[in-house]
C-alpha cells in the first residue's frame, strides 16, 4: 500500500474528515488526490500530514508483531478460546497504529470484520465494513481476497446467502493471483459448499465439500474433515442417498470423537436424528436427539433444537408422558435464552404441542392460526409450514370441521410445492 492510502486509513481510524486533516497544510481537494493516489505529494507535505495524525513512516512490522498477527488470524478460522482471542486482539489494537507497515495495518483492519462476526457483534462488523469501503480501490489482491471472504461471512451470518455467494465467488476469482496455503483455499471451498447447501444447490455443495475434504485429509485437519462429512451427509440425505448420508455422518462423528470435539459429535447426532426421523425410524432418532439434550457442553441452541425434535418424536409414537417431559425440558432451556428472535421458532413449536397435549383446543387453534402460521409464512419456512398446517387440518378433521380441514390441507399442499421447488 502506498503512502496516500496509508494516510487515509489512519485518518478514517481517527475519525477525522479530510477537511480536519488538510487544514493548515493543503486543500481538502489536494488531500483527496493524495489519498487516492492521483498525485505525488512532496516529502514536506507528507511529513506534516503524518505529524498531524501522530504517525511516522516505517519500513515494516517487527517479527514479534507479525507472528502475533498470524496467530490471531489463524484463531479466527478455527475453534479457539474466546478470551484468548480477545486478549490478543486487544494487545494488537494497542500497537498496530504505532508505525507498523501499511500492509499489516490494512490486513489487521480487514480481519477485524471476521473477529467481530466470531464474537457475535454484527453491528460492529457492519460498521467496520462501511469504514473500509472507501479504501477498497487501494487494496491489493490479498487484501481483496479477505475483503470479499469476510463480507461474504457477514452476509451469511445475516442469512443473505445469494449475496454471500457472490462475495465468495469474487474471493475465489483471486486465488490464481495468490500463493495461499492449502488450508486457506480449502477453507474457502468449505465455506462455498456450506453456502450452496443453504441455497439448496445440493450437487454444488457436494462438489465443493469433496474439494475441501481432499485437502483437509492431507493436512490432518480432522475437525474440518468432520465438518465436511456432516455437510456431505446433509447433501446426500437431500437427494435420497440415505446410506451415504449415514456413512458420512458416522465418519464425522468418529473424527469428532478422535479430537474430543463435543460440538462435532453432537452435531452429527442432531443430523442423524433428523435423518432417522424422516425415514420413520423414530427410536433411532430419539436415541440420537437424547444424546444432544443431555450433554451440558453442547451449545444451548443445539440442545433446544434437540429438545423440540424429541417433543415431535415422542408425540408421533404416542408416548405422551415423554412428550410432556420434553415440553417441560424445552421450556426450561428456553428460559435461559435472551434472544427472542433467534429462539422464536422453538417457542412456537413447544407451545403448540403443549396446547395439543393438554387438549386446550381453542388455544391451539388461535395460536397456530394467528401466530405460528403467519410467522412461518413470513420466514418462508415451508418445511415447518407443511408440518403444522397438516397438524391443524387433522385436528379440524377429527372434530368434524371439514371445511376448515380442507382449507389447511390445501395450504399444506401449497407449502409442499414451494418446498420441492427450492
Amino acid at each position: 500500500m502506498e503512502i496516500g492510502p496509508y494516510i487515509k486509513l489512519h485518518r478514517i481510524q481517527q475519525e477525522m474528515t479530510q477537511a480536519d486533516l488538510a487544514e493548515g497544510i493543503v486543500s481538502s481537494a489536494y488531500l483527496s488526490k493524495i489519498e487516492n493516489e492521483k498525485t505525488e505529494a512532496s516529502l514536506n507535505v507528507i511529513s506534516m500530514l503524518c505529524t498531524k495524525l501522530g504517525i511516522q513512516l516505517d519500513d515494516g512490522t517487527d517479527e514479534m508483531i507479525r507472528e502475533k498477527l498470524q496467530k490471531w488470524y489463524d484463531m479466527l478460522s478455527t475453534d479457539h478460546d474466546m478470551e484468548e482471542m480477545t486478549r490478543i486482539y486487544q494487545e494488537l489494537n494497542e500497537v498496530m497504529y504505532d508505525n507498523h507497515s501499511a500492509d499489516s495495518l490494512v490486513m489487521f483492519e480487514i480481519h477485524k470484520i471476521r473477529y467481530f462476526l466470531v464474537m457475535g457483534q454484527m453491528d460492529r462488523a457492519l460498521s467496520q465494513i462501511n469504514k473500509l469501503a472507501e479504501m477498497t480501490g487501494t487494496f491489493d489482491s490479498l487484501h481483496q481476497f479477505y475483503w470479499y471472504k469476510f463480507k461474504g461471512n457477514y452476509n451469511s451470518a445475516n442469512n443473505e446467502f445469494n449475496q454471500a455467494m457472490r462475495m465468495y465467488e469474487a474471493a475465489e476469482d483471486k486465488l490464481n493471483q495468490l500463493d495461499l496455503s492449502e488450508d486457506e483455499v480449502a477453507d474457502l471451498q468449505y465455506t462455498i459448499a456450506v453456502t450452496h447447501s443453504k441455497l439448496r444447490n445440493t450437487l454444488e455443495a457436494i462438489d465443493y465439500a469433496e474439494k475441501a475434504i481432499a485437502t483437509f485429509r492431507v493436512t490432518y485437519n480432522f475437525n474440518r474433515c468432520a465438518q465436511c462429512h456432516i455437510l456431505l451427509g446433509i447433501s446426500y440425505r437431500r437427494i435420497g442417498m440415505q446410506d451415504k448420508a449415514i456413512k458420512n455422518y458416522n465418519l464425522g462423528k468418529h473424527l469428532g470423537e478422535l479430537k474430543q470435539n463435543t460440538q462435532v459429535i453432537q452435531l452429527t447426532n442432531q443430523n442423524l436424528g433428523y435423518l432417522y426421523s424422516t425415514i420413520g425410524e423414530n427410536r433411532k432418532a430419539i436415541s440420537n436427539y437424547e444424546e444432544v439434550v443431555k450433554d451440558f457442553d453442547v451449545l444451548l441452541y443445539e440442545r433446544i433444537i434437540a429438545a423440540t425434535s424429541l417433543i415431535k418424536e415422542y408425540y408421533n409414537i404416542y408416548n405422551y408422558d415423554k412428550t410432556k417431559e420434553m415440553i417441560t425440558k424445552s421450556l426450561e432451556l428456553l428460559d435461559n435464552t435472551n434472544d427472542e428472535e433467534k429462539y422464536q421458532l422453538f417457542q412456537y413449536i413447544t407451545h403448540t404441542y403443549n396446547y395439543v397435549i393438554n387438549e386446550e383446543d381453542e388455544k391451539f387453534e388461535s395460536f397456530v392460526i394467528d401466530e405460528f402460521i403467519p410467522y412461518l409464512k413470513k420466514h418462508r419456512d415451508y418445511a415447518n409450514l407443511v408440518i403444522y398446517t397438516n397438524m391443524l387440518a387433522k385436528h379440524f378433521e377429527g372434530n368434524n370441521r371439514y371445511k376448515e380441514s380442507v382449507k389447511y390441507y390445501k395450504l399444506a399442499n401449497s407449502a409442499y410445492e414451494e418446498l420441492v421447488s427450492l
